[in-house]
């Protein structure tokens, strides 16, 4: 197969197969697809999101306690408002963008590098390692945001916009703070990628193995792996909030937590191994309506180019 990137002439939908790219896909072109799923992605589930985020904190404020999925939704949207489901979203759709085009332009290429666009084979391998290094690509840029979001989304948050939050945290915690989880966040995010990419991979040739644009597929093979990959890496997304959001705990202990270690024997102490499973159904619930909707939105804009070019 040519070269990914390099300057080709155009090959007939024919000559390749939909699931490895056309040889003259361009890196703008994945960027672009990356990025329109990123931000589709993460402006739909948001809500999902920020329950996940109540729920998930440790010793929160009186008013911030909640018993269960139905129970966040309908306390926050009486005492709040329904707009608040949405506080912090321009973090995320600021940082999503560029994030998932570095995501998504990094798995193309890496998984080309190893081999994996090659015949009909399952290449498990180029799949997992390709997806890995595009987490780490990708979190290096939105860890902070990430940080700001968490920030906005806890109960009783002060911040009204990205620029206060940023300005404030930085004043009070340093630089630091933006990256404090990072090493939690790859720790999570690398297993969880590795693990859904193999999963969405796997699924995609047996639900659809002649391998062509198939958006149900997507959707199904999407949604299927997000869960899989969700409900392994729960318990550090679990540390990673608390790690998150810590600037804003009540508790002295948790305040000064500094790393993966230090969180989980916090966790452990006060509420037990159950502790690591906070919000795991709102995190499953909203990981796979959100992998379904990234998958499908960047096959879609795959596709789109792909027939664009062969016009």
């Amino acid at each position: 197969m040519q070269q990914m990137m390099g300057d080709h002439a155009p090959v007939n939908v024919e000559e390749y197969e939909y699931e490895g790219l056309p040889p003259n896909f361009t890196l703008a072109e994945n960027m672009v697809a990356g990025a329109f799923a990123g931000i589709a992605e993460h402006t739909l589930m948001y809500p999902f999101d920020l329950l996940k985020t109540r729920l998930q904190v440790i010793n929160p404020s009186p008013g911030g306690l909640y018993t269960g999925i139905s129970h966040a939704l309908s306390t926050i949207s009486k005492a709040e408002g329904v707009g608040s489901l949405w506080k912090g979203i321009s973090s995320v759709v600021l940082g999503a963008g560029p994030a998932h085009a570095v995501y998504f332009a990094t798995y193309e290429a890496v998984k080309h590098a190893m081999g994996g666009n090659i015949g009909n084979e399952h290449h498990p391998l180029a799949a997992a390692t390709s997806g890995a290094c595009a987490t780490i690509a990708s979190d290096a840029l939105m860890n902070p945001f990430d940080v700001i979001k968490q920030r906005m989304q806890i109960h009783g948050s002060v911040y009204r916009s990205i620029a206060q939050c940023t300005r404030t945290v930085y004043k009070n915690e340093g630089m630091t703070a933006f990256y404090v989880s990072y090493p939690t966040t790859l720790c999570m995010t690398v297993p969880f990628t590795a693990l859904q990419f193999t999963a969405y991979e796997s699924l995609s040739k047996i639900i659809n193995p002649t391998k062509g644009y198939d958006p149900i597929t997507h959707c199904t093979s999407g949604a299927l792996a997000g869960a899989f990959a969700a409900g392994l890496t729960t318990p550090l997304d679990v540390i990673k909030t608390l790690l998150q959001t810590r600037g804003t705990a009540r508790d002295a202990e948790i305040r000064s937590a500094k790393g993966i270690v230090r969180a989980a024997s916090i966790i452990k102490r006060q509420y037990g191994y159950a502790g690591f499973f906070r919000g795991l159904r709102p995190r499953i619930i909203t990981t796979m309506p959100s992998t379904a909707i990234c998958w499908s939105s960047y096959e879609m804009a795959k596709a789109y180019f792909i027939r664009h070019q062969n016009d």
